[in-house]
């Protein structure tokens, strides 16, 4: 035996460190995953952990290993009082994996305040996922700094608010399904269309001079 491990051996606070360090390892918080499957009808997916582990192969040599597939993990999107904001959640999204401090399965499967059906705590069988997080090759471009943004990655498509009490929106088109009510003056530097009559060009019939009222639009 070397006297470096003598001496590890005689060193109390070294051997607490190597305990404490032993029992950390097995004590998941959070870590970046990749999204394998989505299923939104349980609003759960698989999750592959994007760190891998170290493990010790039969010849002492330290060799990285994937973490195993984590399973039904709750998706986590941000919702209170009726209210929902939903992401089309796909495979190969970059997300982030949170473990549960005890077992989450009963409350899972009912709600409510639950006892846990185990003791097991900061288990891998215990995450959720937030989507979010993105490494370097995937961040967002043209960020806005000066307006709060709902948008896609590209940017082509994007509702903002901004800080100049504006509200932007930028599509293709726009599709409204119900009654659209404004309290002000519309601008519209394109055509706008009604029913098929577009306002710039129509037509209309039965005109007469004098004070009558011309006939009803037509295209």
């Amino acid at each position: 035996m070397s006297n470096a491990s003598a001496q590890y051996l005689n060193d109390g606070e070294e051997a607490l460190r190597l305990a404490f360090d032993g029992r950390l390892s097995n004590l998941w918080t959070a870590l970046p995953g990749i999204v394998e499957s989505v299923d939104f009808a349980t609003m759960t997916c698989s999750v592959q952990p994007a760190i891998q582990g170290i493990v010790t192969d039969e010849t002492g040599n330290e060799v990285p290993v994937n973490l195993p597939m984590l399973i039904h993990c709750p998706i986590i999107f941000p919702q209170a009082g009726g209210f929902a904001l939903t992401l089309p959640l796909a495979v190969g999204d970059e997300v982030l994996i949170v473990w549960a401090s005890r077992a989450i399965d009963a409350w899972w499967q009912s709600g409510g305040i639950q006892r846990p059906v185990e003791a097991r705590m900061h288990d891998l069988s215990d995450g959720y996922v937030i989507p979010g997080p993105v490494s370097v090759p995937n961040v967002i471009g043209s960020i806005s700094t000066t307006g709060a943004q709902l948008r896609n990655k590209a940017g082509t498509t994007l509702l903002e608010i901004g800080g100049d009490g504006k509200i932007r929106l930028t599509a293709s088109e726009v599709d409204i399904t119900g009654n659209l009510k404004v309290t002000g003056t519309i601008v519209a530097t394109g055509e706008v269309t009604g029913n098929s009559i577009p306002l710039s060009t129509h037509l209309h019939g039965g005109v007469t001079t004098g004070t009558g009222n011309t006939g009803v639009p037509h295209t």
